[in-house]
């Protein structure tokens, strides 16, 4: 698998042994933290600074960090909690864990210099169940911190004290929901919280909490290092930096790729080697298996960034690009999909419980040679009927999918439910 650099998190990723500290300090790391524990920086500077390079959560919501950061009561007489989202679940997002394989420190530094900010002195990085080799190379990463004196009590022989811990999730998709996190953290079953109370005044064991994700978090040494307007400048207005963006399917070079924001997705298709096979490029699902899918006519004059994906009826989330070329059957490409959130699915909401099979046995009824012309109205109507109506958005992640193929590839549907048959099939 491909990984392409940028200037702000994979920028070290060719070097050996890049996760080492050793290696990071050696190409500036730390020097973010070591400059405002020495100039006393205040949190409304290092926050408006945030603000000012236009860093929005990599983690799908693409909501303003440092708006996010501003909401987190500073005076509070008490404990607060910061905490990574590390929980990589959804089909298509692979970036993460590279983030914390190659550049651990990175991350721990961001989170360092966040809880400096908000003033928390506990943090958690909650990281998914099914990659165990990311955990450890976390774990070994913190211990070199420690050991470094860039974690634990009194930071570079300053006040200022942070203790960070690893948690290791079970591989629930779910708890890639922020709340739902919270609820896995505290050893309790992890379902969605409703909201509000929202996690900055009544997130983890009660007490206010800042969620940020992990490409969001090793983003911060670099804004703090080199300024927020240099940031910025990397990508566009309201969409500042670089992203990685992780590219599977039918591409030549799948890999995670850091670029700058507003790449033209044309320009990111041909750094992945174009479609393989020399086949034709059919569709493309731009920000992991909840979000859209759009075709290849559309996408081809989209810019990889917030506004022009949503302009063009998806959203970027995660930044998980899935290619499909021409051989790919839309019918059976929902079929998968829709199983994977009838399987993920919590079951607390009914909408979502009843729904996402629902939505799963009349797709696999279709796929499989007994669909009926009733079908696709039925399908709609169940979707409809979830979005907007759970607590979290899992039943709007499960919904969207199955609203976009029926929009852009219904003649599939049709074609499948007429003749009991793909179209696309030899």
């Amino acid at each position: 698998m491909v990984i392409k650099g940028g200037e702000v998190i994979f920028n070290t990723a060719h070097l050996p042994e890049s996760w080492k500290l050793s290696t990071y300090v050696a190409n500036g790391g730390y020097a973010a933290l070591r400059k405002i524990l020495s100039e006393k920086t205040s949190a409304e500077t290092i926050i408006a600074e945030v603000k000012k390079s236009a860093l929005r959560g990599r983690g799908g919501a693409g909501f303003p960090t440092g708006l996010k950061w501003s909401f987190m009561p500073r005076h509070f007489d008490g404990d607060k909690y910061l905490v990574c989202n590390s929980d990589e679940g959804e089909p298509g997002t692979f970036k993460d864990r590279d983030i914390m394989l190659l550049n651990p420190h990175a991350l721990i530094e961001g989170m360092a210099i966040a809880a400096y900010t908000l003033g928390t002195r506990r943090g958690y990085n909650y990281i998914h169940g099914e990659i165990w080799e990311t955990y450890e190379r976390m774990e070994a990463a913190v211990e070199e911190a420690r050991d470094a004196g860039f974690l634990g009590d009194n930071i570079c022989g300053t006040d200022f004290s942070f203790h960070l811990f690893n948690h290791h999730g079970y591989g629930a998709y779910i708890c890639g929901e922020e709340t739902a996190l919270l609820e896995s953290i505290e050893g309790k079953k992890g379902q969605p919280r409703f909201k509000p109370p929202f996690p900055a005044s009544f997130g983890l064991y009660g007490k206010p909490t800042t969620i940020n994700n992990t490409e969001t978090f090793a983003s911060i040494p670099y804004i703090i290092r080199e300024g927020g307007q240099k940031f910025l400048e990397l990508g566009k207005p309201n969409n500042g930096g670089t992203k990685i963006f992780s590219v599977s399917g039918h591409v030549n070079r799948p890999g995670n790729y850091e670029v700058p924001m507003g790449m033209p997705f044309a320009e990111l298709l041909e750094m992945a080697g174009g479609i393989r096979d020399g086949r034709t490029f059919k569709a493309c699902i731009p920000g992991g298996s909840s979000t859209p899918v759009l075709p290849a006519e559309i996408m081809m004059q989209c810019t990889m960034d917030y506004d022009s994906i949503a302009k063009a009826g998806s959203a970027l989330g995660a930044g998980s690009v899935i290619i499909m070329d021409e051989t790919v059957c839309m019918v059976k490409a929902l079929e998968r999909l829709s199983y994977f959130y009838f399987e993920e699915s919590c079951g607390q909401c009914t909408p979502c419980r009843e729904g996402t099979g629902w939505l799963y046995r009349v797709i696999h009824r279709i796929e499989h040679g007994k669909g009926r012309p009733e079908d696709l109205d039925l399908l709609s109507d169940v979707a409809h009927n979830i979005g907007g109506r759970t607590i979290c958005g899992l039943g709007d992640a499960a919904a969207m999918p199955v609203q976009a193929m029926l929009k852009h590839y219904r003649h599939e549907f049709e074609h499948h439910i007429e003749h009991g048959k793909c179209m696309v099939s030899p």
